[in-house]
Protein backbone atom coordinates (compact mmCIF):
# COMPACT_ATOMS: atom_id res chain seq x y z
CA UNK A 1 0.00 0.00 0.00
CA UNK A 2 1.24 3.11 -0.91
CA UNK A 3 1.96 5.40 1.69
CA UNK A 4 3.19 9.20 2.73
CA UNK A 5 7.01 8.92 2.52
CA UNK A 6 7.50 10.29 5.79
CA UNK A 7 6.00 7.29 7.21
CA UNK A 8 6.99 4.84 5.88
CA UNK A 9 10.48 4.15 6.09
CA UNK A 10 12.71 4.26 8.67
CA UNK A 11 10.60 2.34 11.64
CA UNK A 12 13.32 2.32 14.21
CA UNK A 13 13.77 3.43 17.73
CA UNK A 14 14.03 7.07 18.77
CA UNK A 15 12.08 9.85 20.05
CA UNK A 16 13.08 12.18 16.36
CA UNK A 17 11.29 9.69 14.05
CA UNK A 18 8.26 8.75 16.61
CA UNK A 19 7.51 12.62 16.41
CA UNK A 20 8.09 12.73 12.60
CA UNK A 21 5.76 9.44 12.66
CA UNK A 22 3.50 11.07 14.90
CA UNK A 23 2.90 14.48 12.85
CA UNK A 24 2.98 12.55 9.47
CA UNK A 25 -0.44 10.04 11.19
CA UNK A 26 -1.87 13.47 12.72
CA UNK A 27 -2.02 14.91 9.12
CA UNK A 28 -3.15 12.22 7.45
CA UNK A 29 -6.27 11.61 10.41
CA UNK A 30 -7.01 14.79 9.46
CA UNK A 31 -6.83 14.89 5.93
CA UNK A 32 -9.72 11.87 6.61
CA UNK A 33 -11.96 13.49 9.17
CA UNK A 34 -12.34 16.27 6.75
CA UNK A 35 -13.04 14.56 3.74
CA UNK A 36 -16.83 14.88 4.69
CA UNK A 37 -18.29 14.39 1.14
CA UNK A 38 -16.69 10.65 0.90
CA UNK A 39 -13.73 9.03 -0.79
CA UNK A 40 -14.28 5.54 -1.83
CA UNK A 41 -18.51 5.77 -0.91
CA UNK A 42 -20.34 9.40 -1.42
CA UNK A 43 -22.37 10.08 1.25
CA UNK A 44 -25.92 9.29 -1.06
CA UNK A 45 -24.23 5.48 -2.40
CA UNK A 46 -23.21 5.03 1.28
CA UNK A 47 -27.41 5.58 2.73
CA UNK A 48 -28.57 3.18 -0.34
CA UNK A 49 -26.06 0.59 0.46
CA UNK A 50 -26.62 0.93 4.36
CA UNK A 51 -30.70 0.32 3.38
CA UNK A 52 -30.27 -2.55 1.33
CA UNK A 53 -28.05 -4.38 3.65
CA UNK A 54 -30.59 -3.24 6.81
CA UNK A 55 -33.50 -5.43 4.40
CA UNK A 56 -30.98 -8.10 3.50
CA UNK A 57 -30.52 -8.60 7.10
CA UNK A 58 -33.28 -8.31 9.11
CA UNK A 59 -33.90 -10.44 11.74
CA UNK A 60 -36.63 -11.97 13.60
CA UNK A 61 -36.62 -11.46 17.07
CA UNK A 62 -39.20 -12.62 19.89
CA UNK A 63 -39.57 -12.58 23.14
CA UNK A 64 -39.68 -16.02 24.56
CA UNK A 65 -40.14 -17.45 27.99
CA UNK A 66 -37.25 -18.95 29.93
CA UNK A 67 -37.83 -22.37 29.36
CA UNK A 68 -37.65 -21.99 25.88
CA UNK A 69 -34.74 -21.22 25.59
CA UNK A 70 -31.92 -23.79 24.12
CA UNK A 71 -28.63 -23.87 25.14
CA UNK A 72 -29.34 -22.08 28.02
CA UNK A 73 -30.83 -23.23 31.65
CA UNK A 74 -30.78 -22.23 35.13
CA UNK A 75 -27.89 -23.88 37.48
CA UNK A 76 -29.24 -25.88 40.16
CA UNK A 77 -28.46 -24.74 43.46
CA UNK A 78 -27.28 -20.95 42.24
CA UNK A 79 -30.06 -20.49 40.04
CA UNK A 80 -27.41 -18.53 37.84
CA UNK A 81 -28.25 -18.34 33.76
CA UNK A 82 -25.39 -20.12 32.01
CA UNK A 83 -25.07 -21.62 28.63
CA UNK A 84 -24.85 -25.89 28.27
CA UNK A 85 -21.33 -24.79 27.00
CA UNK A 86 -20.00 -23.12 29.85
CA UNK A 87 -18.61 -20.11 27.03
CA UNK A 88 -20.13 -17.13 25.74
CA UNK A 89 -21.08 -15.11 29.17
CA UNK A 90 -23.67 -16.22 32.08
CA UNK A 91 -26.16 -14.06 34.07
CA UNK A 92 -24.85 -14.07 38.15
CA UNK A 93 -25.66 -11.97 41.58
CA UNK A 94 -24.24 -9.17 42.61
CA UNK A 95 -24.36 -7.90 46.28
CA UNK A 96 -22.54 -3.99 46.36
CA UNK A 97 -21.25 -1.82 49.22
CA UNK A 98 -20.42 1.45 48.23
CA UNK A 99 -20.00 4.78 49.73
CA UNK A 100 -21.04 6.85 46.49
CA UNK A 101 -24.26 7.69 45.03
CA UNK A 102 -27.62 7.81 46.55
CA UNK A 103 -28.11 4.20 47.42
CA UNK A 104 -25.32 2.60 49.26
CA UNK A 105 -26.08 -1.20 49.15
CA UNK A 106 -27.88 -2.99 46.98
CA UNK A 107 -28.16 -6.58 44.69
CA UNK A 108 -28.57 -7.01 41.00
CA UNK A 109 -27.79 -9.46 38.71
CA UNK A 110 -25.38 -9.02 36.36
CA UNK A 111 -23.88 -9.94 33.29
CA UNK A 112 -20.43 -11.74 34.16
CA UNK A 113 -18.82 -11.89 30.49
CA UNK A 114 -14.66 -13.20 31.26
CA UNK A 115 -13.53 -13.59 27.90
CA UNK A 116 -11.40 -10.46 26.92
CA UNK A 117 -13.14 -9.68 23.08
CA UNK A 118 -11.56 -7.98 20.19
CA UNK A 119 -13.33 -4.71 18.48
CA UNK A 120 -11.20 -3.52 15.79
CA UNK A 121 -11.26 -1.27 13.00
CA UNK A 122 -8.91 -1.65 9.80
CA UNK A 123 -7.78 1.37 7.83
CA UNK A 124 -6.46 1.89 4.63
CA UNK A 125 -5.19 4.55 2.68
CA UNK A 126 -6.90 4.55 -0.70
CA UNK A 127 -6.14 7.82 -3.23
CA UNK A 128 -4.53 9.25 -0.75
CA UNK A 129 -6.82 9.51 2.04
CA UNK A 130 -7.51 7.19 5.06
CA UNK A 131 -10.87 4.74 5.04
CA UNK A 132 -12.04 2.79 7.69
CA UNK A 133 -13.22 -0.51 7.09
CA UNK A 134 -16.98 -1.10 8.55
CA UNK A 135 -19.52 -3.50 8.68
CA UNK A 136 -23.45 -3.69 8.46
CA UNK A 137 -24.19 -5.92 11.11
CA UNK A 138 -27.00 -7.28 12.67
CA UNK A 139 -27.76 -7.42 16.12
CA UNK A 140 -31.14 -8.85 18.00
CA UNK A 141 -30.93 -6.34 20.28
CA UNK A 142 -30.68 -3.52 17.56
CA UNK A 143 -33.67 -0.75 17.66
CA UNK A 144 -33.22 -1.24 13.84
CA UNK A 145 -31.45 -4.59 13.37
CA UNK A 146 -28.51 -3.71 11.76
CA UNK A 147 -25.85 -0.90 12.64
CA UNK A 148 -22.55 0.25 11.16
CA UNK A 149 -20.46 -1.74 13.24
CA UNK A 150 -16.08 -1.94 13.28
CA UNK A 151 -14.19 -4.16 11.01
CA UNK A 152 -14.44 -6.99 13.51
CA UNK A 153 -16.46 -7.39 16.99
CA UNK A 154 -16.04 -10.46 18.34
CA UNK A 155 -16.12 -12.80 21.27
CA UNK A 156 -13.27 -15.33 21.94
CA UNK A 157 -15.96 -17.76 21.85
CA UNK A 158 -17.35 -16.22 18.32
CA UNK A 159 -13.67 -15.74 16.93
CA UNK A 160 -12.57 -19.23 18.21
CA UNK A 161 -15.55 -20.58 17.01
CA UNK A 162 -17.34 -22.26 20.23
CA UNK A 163 -20.68 -21.97 18.27
CA UNK A 164 -19.71 -23.88 15.66
CA UNK A 165 -20.18 -21.46 13.31
CA UNK A 166 -18.32 -19.43 10.69
CA UNK A 167 -14.96 -17.72 10.57
CA UNK A 168 -14.99 -13.98 11.69
CA UNK A 169 -14.13 -12.07 8.51
CA UNK A 170 -10.96 -10.17 9.03
CA UNK A 171 -9.78 -11.07 11.74
CA UNK A 172 -6.34 -12.19 10.84
CA UNK A 173 -6.26 -8.51 10.60
CA UNK A 174 -5.70 -8.30 14.45
CA UNK A 175 -3.97 -11.48 15.40
CA UNK A 176 -0.59 -10.35 15.93
CA UNK A 177 -0.54 -7.43 13.97
CA UNK A 178 2.93 -5.84 12.53
CA UNK A 179 3.54 -3.32 15.45
CA UNK A 180 3.96 -0.41 13.39
CA UNK A 181 0.83 -1.05 11.69
CA UNK A 182 -1.59 -0.20 14.89
CA UNK A 183 -2.30 3.05 15.81
CA UNK A 184 -4.21 2.27 18.58
CA UNK A 185 -4.76 -0.59 21.12
CA UNK A 186 -6.33 -0.67 24.60
CA UNK A 187 -8.11 -3.00 26.87
CA UNK A 188 -11.38 -0.27 27.63
CA UNK A 189 -14.34 -1.47 29.87
CA UNK A 190 -17.95 -2.08 29.12
CA UNK A 191 -21.37 -0.54 30.97
CA UNK A 192 -20.13 -0.99 34.72
CA UNK A 193 -23.05 -1.24 36.14
CA UNK A 194 -24.55 -4.09 33.79
CA UNK A 195 -21.29 -6.15 33.21
CA UNK A 196 -19.28 -7.23 35.77
CA UNK A 197 -15.40 -6.95 34.78
CA UNK A 198 -16.09 -6.73 31.47
CA UNK A 199 -13.08 -5.81 28.58
CA UNK A 200 -12.47 -5.52 25.12
CA UNK A 201 -9.55 -5.28 23.13
CA UNK A 202 -9.66 -1.70 20.84
CA UNK A 203 -7.87 -2.08 17.92
CA UNK A 204 -7.09 0.09 15.00
CA UNK A 205 -4.77 -1.55 12.15
CA UNK A 206 -3.42 -0.13 9.21
CA UNK A 207 -4.12 -2.51 6.49
CA UNK A 208 -2.27 -3.17 2.65
CA UNK A 209 -4.41 -2.59 -0.87
CA UNK A 210 -4.91 -6.99 -0.72
CA UNK A 211 -7.55 -5.77 2.05
CA UNK A 212 -10.91 -5.38 0.50
CA UNK A 213 -14.34 -4.43 1.52
CA UNK A 214 -16.68 -7.40 1.33
CA UNK A 215 -20.53 -7.47 0.62
CA UNK A 216 -21.10 -6.58 4.29
CA UNK A 217 -18.10 -3.83 4.04
CA UNK A 218 -17.43 -0.26 3.12
CA UNK A 219 -14.90 1.95 3.09
CA UNK A 220 -15.67 5.41 4.29
CA UNK A 221 -13.64 8.38 5.70
CA UNK A 222 -13.59 9.38 9.41
CA UNK A 223 -15.21 12.66 7.85
CA UNK A 224 -18.65 10.22 7.03
CA UNK A 225 -18.38 8.56 10.26
CA UNK A 226 -18.55 12.25 11.61
CA UNK A 227 -21.75 13.10 10.08
CA UNK A 228 -22.93 9.39 10.87
CA UNK A 229 -22.74 9.91 14.38
CA UNK A 230 -25.08 12.35 14.61
CA UNK A 231 -28.03 10.16 13.03
CA UNK A 232 -30.06 7.83 15.42
CA UNK A 233 -29.01 4.42 16.12
CA UNK A 234 -27.08 3.96 12.85
CA UNK A 235 -23.24 3.96 14.64
CA UNK A 236 -22.92 0.95 17.16
CA UNK A 237 -21.62 0.99 20.24
CA UNK A 238 -18.50 -0.83 19.77
CA UNK A 239 -17.45 1.44 16.75
CA UNK A 240 -18.05 4.28 18.69
CA UNK A 241 -15.42 3.07 21.89
CA UNK A 242 -12.77 2.51 18.86
CA UNK A 243 -13.28 5.66 16.94
CA UNK A 244 -12.64 7.38 20.03
CA UNK A 245 -9.20 5.57 20.71
CA UNK A 246 -8.12 7.03 17.09
CA UNK A 247 -5.13 9.29 18.22
CA UNK A 248 -7.05 13.01 18.09
CA UNK A 249 -5.49 15.07 14.99
CA UNK A 250 -5.50 18.27 16.64
CA UNK A 251 -4.08 17.10 19.92
CA UNK A 252 -0.69 18.71 18.99
CA UNK A 253 -2.48 22.29 19.04
CA UNK A 254 -0.15 25.03 20.78
CA UNK A 255 -3.26 25.25 23.65
CA UNK A 256 -2.58 21.54 24.39
CA UNK A 257 -0.70 21.95 27.67
CA UNK A 258 -2.93 25.05 28.67
CA UNK A 259 -5.14 23.54 30.76
CA UNK A 260 -7.05 24.45 33.79
CA UNK A 261 -4.99 21.50 35.41
CA UNK A 262 -2.03 19.82 34.79
CA UNK A 263 -1.71 16.42 33.17
CA UNK A 264 0.24 15.24 36.81
CA UNK A 265 -2.96 17.01 38.70
CA UNK A 266 -5.43 15.24 36.32
CA UNK A 267 -3.28 11.67 36.79
CA UNK A 268 -3.40 12.25 40.80
CA UNK A 269 -6.71 13.05 40.84
CA UNK A 270 -7.99 9.63 39.80
CA UNK A 271 -5.88 7.84 41.96
CA UNK A 272 -7.41 9.78 44.28
CA UNK A 273 -10.75 9.49 43.71
CA UNK A 274 -9.98 5.44 43.33
CA UNK A 275 -8.09 5.15 46.80
CA UNK A 276 -10.82 7.08 48.50
CA UNK A 277 -13.74 5.56 47.09
CA UNK A 278 -15.29 2.52 48.61
CA UNK A 279 -17.14 -0.13 46.56
CA UNK A 280 -17.55 -4.10 47.76
CA UNK A 281 -19.05 -5.98 45.37
CA UNK A 282 -19.37 -9.72 45.58
CA UNK A 283 -20.38 -12.32 43.19
CA UNK A 284 -23.60 -14.06 44.60
CA UNK A 285 -25.71 -16.90 43.31
CA UNK A 286 -28.81 -15.22 41.29
CA UNK A 287 -31.47 -16.49 43.41
CA UNK A 288 -30.46 -14.64 46.18
CA UNK A 289 -30.06 -11.08 44.94
CA UNK A 290 -32.59 -9.80 47.04
CA UNK A 291 -35.86 -7.60 45.05
CA UNK A 292 -35.14 -9.17 42.53
CA UNK A 293 -37.86 -12.15 41.38
CA UNK A 294 -37.92 -14.57 38.63
CA UNK A 295 -41.14 -15.23 36.58
CA UNK A 296 -41.52 -17.34 33.44
CA UNK A 297 -41.07 -14.42 31.15
CA UNK A 298 -38.38 -12.62 33.14
CA UNK A 299 -36.22 -11.49 36.09
CA UNK A 300 -37.31 -8.09 37.21
CA UNK A 301 -36.94 -6.05 40.59
CA UNK A 302 -39.63 -5.40 42.50
CA UNK A 303 -40.15 -2.48 41.87
CA UNK A 304 -40.39 -2.49 38.30
CA UNK A 305 -37.40 -0.09 38.00
CA UNK A 306 -33.99 -0.53 36.21
CA UNK A 307 -33.67 -3.29 33.94
CA UNK A 308 -35.37 -6.90 33.57
CA UNK A 309 -32.96 -10.12 31.83
CA UNK A 310 -35.54 -11.69 29.26
CA UNK A 311 -34.54 -14.36 26.85
CA UNK A 312 -35.27 -13.71 22.91
CA UNK A 313 -35.28 -15.64 19.80
CA UNK A 314 -33.48 -14.69 17.13
CA UNK A 315 -33.67 -16.19 13.31
CA UNK A 316 -31.36 -14.67 11.02
CA UNK A 317 -30.32 -16.30 7.38
CA UNK A 318 -26.59 -14.45 7.44
CA UNK A 319 -25.08 -14.61 10.80
CA UNK A 320 -22.67 -16.99 12.09
CA UNK A 321 -25.06 -19.25 13.18
CA UNK A 322 -28.51 -18.85 11.19
CA UNK A 323 -31.22 -19.54 14.21
CA UNK A 324 -30.53 -19.02 17.94
CA UNK A 325 -31.89 -18.15 21.54
CA UNK A 326 -30.17 -16.39 24.32
CA UNK A 327 -30.69 -14.26 27.37
CA UNK A 328 -30.98 -10.08 27.13
CA UNK A 329 -30.67 -7.23 29.67
CA UNK A 330 -33.94 -5.25 28.90
CA UNK A 331 -33.55 -1.69 30.39
CA UNK A 332 -36.57 0.37 31.70
CA UNK A 333 -36.35 3.73 30.71
CA UNK A 334 -33.99 6.24 28.28
CA UNK A 335 -30.45 6.46 29.20
CA UNK A 336 -28.79 10.16 29.41
CA UNK A 337 -25.39 10.68 28.87
CA UNK A 338 -24.25 14.06 28.78
CA UNK A 339 -21.08 16.38 28.93
CA UNK A 340 -20.65 20.24 29.80
CA UNK A 341 -18.18 21.85 27.99
CA UNK A 342 -16.74 25.56 27.99
CA UNK A 343 -13.66 27.32 27.05
CA UNK A 344 -11.54 28.35 30.38
CA UNK A 345 -8.67 30.80 29.34
CA UNK A 346 -9.98 30.24 25.74
CA UNK A 347 -9.06 26.35 25.73
CA UNK A 348 -12.15 24.01 25.51
CA UNK A 349 -12.51 22.01 28.67
CA UNK A 350 -14.89 18.91 29.24
CA UNK A 351 -16.32 18.46 32.56
CA UNK A 352 -15.58 14.88 33.60
CA UNK A 353 -16.97 12.85 36.71
CA UNK A 354 -15.38 10.04 38.72
CA UNK A 355 -17.86 7.39 38.40
CA UNK A 356 -17.65 4.27 40.80
CA UNK A 357 -19.81 1.07 39.30
CA UNK A 358 -19.97 -1.72 40.47
CA UNK A 359 -18.46 -3.81 37.67
CA UNK A 360 -15.37 -1.15 36.98
CA UNK A 361 -11.98 -3.22 37.31
CA UNK A 362 -10.68 -0.46 39.53
CA UNK A 363 -13.23 1.22 41.14
CA UNK A 364 -13.41 4.51 39.47
CA UNK A 365 -13.71 5.95 35.60
CA UNK A 366 -14.11 9.05 34.65
CA UNK A 367 -17.24 9.71 32.92
CA UNK A 368 -19.68 12.22 31.34
CA UNK A 369 -20.80 15.12 33.18
CA UNK A 370 -24.25 13.12 33.85
CA UNK A 371 -24.89 9.69 33.34
CA UNK A 372 -28.06 8.34 34.45
CA UNK A 373 -31.54 6.91 33.58
CA UNK A 374 -34.00 9.89 35.13
CA UNK A 375 -36.82 7.28 35.43
CA UNK A 376 -34.77 5.60 38.31
CA UNK A 377 -34.16 8.65 40.42
CA UNK A 378 -37.95 9.46 40.17
CA UNK A 379 -38.93 7.92 43.65
CA UNK A 380 -35.99 9.37 45.46
CA UNK A 381 -35.60 12.99 47.14
CA UNK A 382 -34.74 15.98 44.85
CA UNK A 383 -31.61 16.30 46.77
CA UNK A 384 -30.66 12.66 45.31
CA UNK A 385 -30.56 13.75 41.69
CA UNK A 386 -27.61 13.35 39.91
CA UNK A 387 -25.74 16.87 40.19
CA UNK A 388 -25.86 18.90 36.87
CA UNK A 389 -28.99 17.41 35.72
CA UNK A 390 -31.09 20.93 35.45
CA UNK A 391 -28.31 22.11 33.58
CA UNK A 392 -28.47 19.71 31.11
CA UNK A 393 -32.94 19.45 30.85
CA UNK A 394 -32.47 23.13 30.97
CA UNK A 395 -30.17 23.91 28.15
CA UNK A 396 -30.90 26.12 25.34
CA UNK A 397 -30.82 24.80 21.44
CA UNK A 398 -28.80 27.23 20.78
CA UNK A 399 -26.23 25.86 23.24
CA UNK A 400 -26.73 22.69 22.42
CA UNK A 401 -23.57 20.65 20.20
CA UNK A 402 -24.45 17.41 19.20
CA UNK A 403 -27.78 15.30 20.23
CA UNK A 404 -28.64 12.08 18.92
CA UNK A 405 -29.78 8.90 20.75
CA UNK A 406 -27.62 5.93 20.25
CA UNK A 407 -27.88 2.52 20.42
CA UNK A 408 -25.71 0.58 23.53
CA UNK A 409 -24.74 -3.17 22.96
CA UNK A 410 -26.86 -4.61 20.65
CA UNK A 411 -25.45 -8.32 21.34
CA UNK A 412 -26.11 -8.28 25.49
CA UNK A 413 -28.82 -5.53 25.89
CA UNK A 414 -32.62 -5.76 24.21
CA UNK A 415 -33.45 -2.13 22.48
CA UNK A 416 -30.97 -0.31 25.62
CA UNK A 417 -30.37 3.76 23.74
CA UNK A 418 -28.99 6.45 25.56
CA UNK A 419 -29.69 10.63 24.95
CA UNK A 420 -25.90 11.33 24.60
CA UNK A 421 -25.45 15.42 24.73
CA UNK A 422 -22.71 17.82 23.97
CA UNK A 423 -23.89 21.38 26.09
CA UNK A 424 -21.88 24.23 26.04
CA UNK A 425 -22.36 26.48 29.75
CA UNK A 426 -22.20 29.74 29.95
CA UNK A 427 -18.99 31.60 30.94
CA UNK A 428 -20.23 32.40 34.53
CA UNK A 429 -20.56 28.85 34.97
CA UNK A 430 -19.03 27.97 38.11
CA UNK A 431 -15.35 26.29 37.02
CA UNK A 432 -14.67 25.54 40.87
CA UNK A 433 -16.14 21.65 41.08
CA UNK A 434 -16.96 19.15 43.51
CA UNK A 435 -14.02 16.55 43.95
CA UNK A 436 -15.51 14.00 41.71
CA UNK A 437 -15.37 16.50 39.21
CA UNK A 438 -12.69 18.60 37.18
CA UNK A 439 -12.54 20.30 33.98
CA UNK A 440 -10.11 18.22 31.35
CA UNK A 441 -9.00 19.34 28.29
CA UNK A 442 -9.34 17.65 24.92
CA UNK A 443 -5.48 16.56 25.17
CA UNK A 444 -5.57 15.73 27.98
CA UNK A 445 -8.84 13.08 27.07
CA UNK A 446 -6.85 12.03 24.46
CA UNK A 447 -3.79 11.00 26.69
CA UNK A 448 -6.06 9.23 28.93
CA UNK A 449 -7.50 7.04 26.21
CA UNK A 450 -4.11 5.71 25.50
CA UNK A 451 -4.41 3.79 28.78
CA UNK A 452 -6.64 1.40 29.92
CA UNK A 453 -9.75 1.60 32.21
CA UNK A 454 -9.77 5.45 32.68
CA UNK A 455 -12.76 6.71 30.23
CA UNK A 456 -16.02 4.82 30.49
CA UNK A 457 -18.07 3.27 27.62
CA UNK A 458 -20.48 6.25 27.57
CA UNK A 459 -17.80 9.34 27.88
CA UNK A 460 -15.77 7.51 24.87
CA UNK A 461 -19.10 7.82 23.05
CA UNK A 462 -19.27 11.67 23.78
CA UNK A 463 -15.92 11.37 22.68
CA UNK A 464 -16.19 10.58 19.16
CA UNK A 465 -19.04 13.07 19.29
CA UNK A 466 -16.34 15.74 20.71
CA UNK A 467 -14.44 14.92 17.36
CA UNK A 468 -17.44 15.68 15.04
CA UNK A 469 -17.56 19.39 16.50
CA UNK A 470 -15.69 22.50 14.40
Amino acid sequence: MHMDSTVEPSYSSGSVVSSRRAVALSSRLAASALATEGGVMGNEAFHAWFEERQRSHALQVSRIPFGELRGWGFAPGSGNLRHDSGRFFSIEGLRVRSDYGPVREWCQPIIHQPEIGVLGIAVREIDGVLHCLMQAKPEPGNANGVQLSPTVQATKSNYTRVHGGSAVPYMECFVDPDPRRVLADVLQSEQGSWFYRKRNRNMVVEVGPEVEAGEDFCWVTLGQLGALLRLPDLVNMDARTVLSCIPDWRAGSATANAGLHSDTEIRSWVTTRRARHEIVAEPVPLREAAGWHRSPDAISHESGRFFSIVAVDVSSHRREVPAWTQPLLEPHGLGLAALLVKRIGGVPHALLSARVEPGFLDVVELGPTVQCTPESYAHLPAGDRPRYLDAVLERRPERTLFDAVLSEEGGRFLYARSQYLIVEVDEDFPTAVPEDFRWVTLCQINELLKYSHHLNVQARTLVAGMRTLA
